[in-house]
């Protein structure tokens, strides 16, 4: 019987209880290993896959890391906030139930906290997210490439912030100054421009997930990553690994 069969059963009030302990896979790796105990597994064994969990932690490292705005990874998010969701309403359950013993109050405990855990990640990744949007907003406005990378609420946001800032420094400045000062998106010569862009120059720490292909340095030097390699290098030579999930950072 899986998760929401069993959870369904006790809803209607069916069925046993709804144990978060069972040795039943839990697909999304919460709460995982605080039922019992198991041996670490081997470093030579072969390389597992992660669990939704893992996944978000790695686009929540490399999204905090990252001086551009990542693809938004919204399938992945639902899915574990869905998760989370059944998770905390099963805890709830047994936290009412006569019948649940001091022990396994004591483990609920600690799935608790293992669920305000994963929240405080999913909440630092949007929050993470968030400032970007802010910060780039104009940027985002007037660019369809990083608009791809976005959901369609960051979208929006981004594109009403612009509009909004916009229109506040003009009735604040921009309308008291000449003509030709009064615009936002103007490049005159050694000044910085108007609209703020990342800073792809940015030097990154990256961690090859697998074998890389070789990277052009900015000095015109290569260098090939390998499996497990750390490199400090400029985040422009390592963008597009980076969205093709070869390399993290850290």
């Amino acid at each position: 019987m899986d998760w929401d069969d069993e959870f369904d059963q006790l809803r209607h009030g069916g069925g046993s209880r709804p144990s978060m302990f069972d040795d039943d896979e839990n697909p999304m790796g919460v709460g995982a290993g605080m039922g019992e105990v198991r041996m670490a597994e081997p470093y030579f064994e072969e390389e597992r896959e992660e669990t939704p969990l893992e996944q978000l932690t790695r686009h929540w490292m490399n999204e905090r890391h990252a001086p551009d705005i990542l693809p938004a990874r919204e399938e992945l998010l639902s899915n574990l906030l869905d998760h989370l969701r059944r998770q905390s309403e099963a805890v709830q359950l047994l936290r009412g139930d006569p019948s649940t013993s001091e022990e396994e109050h004591i483990r609920i405990m600690l799935v608790q906290t293992e669920i305000e855990r994963v929240k405080f990640i999913v909440r630092s990744y949007v929050r993470t997210r968030l400032f970007k949007v802010e910060k780039f907003a104009r940027h985002i406005a007037i660019s369809d490439d990083i608009q791809k990378r976005l959901t369609a609420a960051e979208r929006d946001h981004a594109i009403r912030h612009a509009r909004i800032t916009d229109q506040h420094f003009y009735l604040s400045v921009l309308q008291s100054l000449p003509e030709a000062q009064s615009h936002l998106d103007d490049t005159p010569i050694f000044v910085p421009p108007m609209v703020t862009e990342p800073d792809m120059s940015r030097p990154v720490f990256v961690h090859a997930l697998r074998q890389c292909p070789p990277i052009t340095l900015p000095d015109g030097a290569s260098l090939e990553m390998k499996k497990g390699h750390i490199s400090l290098v400029p985040y422009s030579t390592v963008a597009t690994l980076v969205e093709n999930e070869q390399v993290e950072l850290i």
